[in-house]
């Protein structure tokens, strides 16, 4: 029997709220204690700042925790240290650890996750833990952590039945990450802004907020990725940066991390090499499938969407087939005007109930074919061109990722 067995069990059900992880961690020791932390959260873009959060921090010296969501491949890429996923031995020692308290307290997948992590992360001694959020910020179970400094890359409309129902609701759940006087960043923009400012200031939290106290100029695509410049407002700093990661919508995750490393004494060299050599599967991930391009993105609400659209567009990735999986719950009209147009598409699914029936979906692509398999819906896109695109739900990207390693689909919903 897989050993991850009764966690994924506990997948289906999403548990917000604070008192089961903080009963799970004490009765752990209270592992979260021995190390300083920096929270990441926002609507997109978390997974690229913590990733590249985490190189700056191990450019600096640091010996560097990292725990990210979902994983792709294998359960063992959301909990890292110095950039190596968890070692199959310690995460079958720390599961068996954990399980019954997890199981008394009856904690959700992702705090028992959380909490067997935060373990990890103290017996591996980590000199700093770099988190990213799950959903939304003030009832996750990362906020049971006393974070050193907090992130929230942007406020957008995903889980607005969860955290909504406006946007000024969805930032006040993220900006429950702030703490009184600590320094906390954001890309932030209109009434999401406002919302985190107004909790910034309630709490006598240092706001640093990007187009105000730092900005990212220069963008431009260049052949090994993506080049950009950061300057701050306070001091008049600027300093230039490469990076693979392809999206002009990175280059504000990774001023982010810049400013977050600085703040945390990282010189800028560090900082320069972390953002050289971050790096985050599954966001316009580029491949080669049987000699053709094939390119990996986890878009999964409109606000990703729409950065998917302007990024293949600003890299000159176009034309381009698509194959596309929606989740349930997400908006999949906003999402198809924002990929409608790009090339031909081809609808599947991934291996959950929570993926959407492709047939469904045909009403808002004119012209797309549903394939229930996505290897075969792959085949069909590239029939039509010589680049394909897979997107929709890092579900589906993790799925193809399985398949194209000859591993079988494994049912995710967290």
């Amino acid at each position: 029997m897989n050993p991850l067995a009764w966690l994924y069990a506990r997948q289906g059900v999403v548990a917000l709220g604070l008192d089961r992880v903080r009963a799970l961690l004490a009765r752990l020791g209270h592992p979260e204690e021995a190390y300083p932390v920096a929270l990441v959260g926002g609507t997109n873009g978390k997974g690229t700042t913590a990733r590249a959060l985490a190189a700056i921090l191990e450019e600096a010296g640091f010996r560097v925790g990292l725990y990210t969501s979902p994983h792709l491949v294998d359960f063992r890429e959301r909990i890292q240290v110095q950039g190596r996923p968890i070692p199959e031995e310690k995460l079958l020692a720390l599961l068996a650890e954990v399980r019954p308290h997890a199981e008394r307290l009856e904690a959700s997948f992702f705090e028992a996750t959380t909490a067997l992590a935060l373990l990890h992360f103290a017996r591996e001694g980590v000199e700093f833990a770099v988190l990213e959020v799950g959903l939304g910020g003030r009832l996750d179970a990362t906020n049971a952590t006393e974070p050193v400094l907090s992130l929230v890359t942007n406020i957008g409309h995903d889980h607005l039945d969860l955290l909504g129902p406006t946007l000024r609701d969805v930032a006040r759940e993220k900006a429950g990450i702030f703490r009184k006087g600590v320094p906390a960043l954001t890309a932030a923009k209109g009434e999401g802004l406002l919302e985190l400012k107004a909790r910034a200031k309630a709490l006598s939290t240092p706001l640093w907020v990007l187009g105000e106290d730092f900005g990212v100029e220069g963008v431009e695509g260049v052949p090994e990725g993506l080049s950009f410049r950061l300057r701050l407002a306070r001091t008049g700093e600027a300093k230039a940066f490469k990076t693979a990661l392809l999206g002009p919508h990175q280059a504000e995750n990774l001023a982010l991390a810049a400013v977050g490393g600085r703040l945390l004494s990282a010189p800028w060299e560090a900082v320069e090499r972390g953002i050289a050599r971050a790096q985050n599967p599954g966001r316009l991930e580029r491949r080669t499938w049987q000699g053709k391009e094939l390119l990996l993105d986890g878009a999964h609400n409109p606000e990703g969407a729409w950065a998917l659209r302007e990024a293949l567009r600003f890299h000159g990735l176009l034309p381009a087939a698509l194959v596309l999986a929606f989740s349930c719950d997400k908006d999949h009209a906003a999402m198809a005007e924002a990929l409608r147009g790009l090339g031909p598409v081809v609808l599947t699914r991934y291996a959950s109930p929570r993926s959407e029936d492709p047939k469904a979906l045909l009403p808002l692509f004119p012209g797309a074919k549903a394939v229930e398999d996505p290897m075969e819906a792959l085949e069909e896109a590239f029939s039509r061109e010589s680049r394909v695109v897979v997107a929709g739900s890092l579900y589906l990207v993790g799925e193809v990722l399985r398949r194209l390693e000859g591993l079988p689909p494994e049912e995710r919903w967290q």
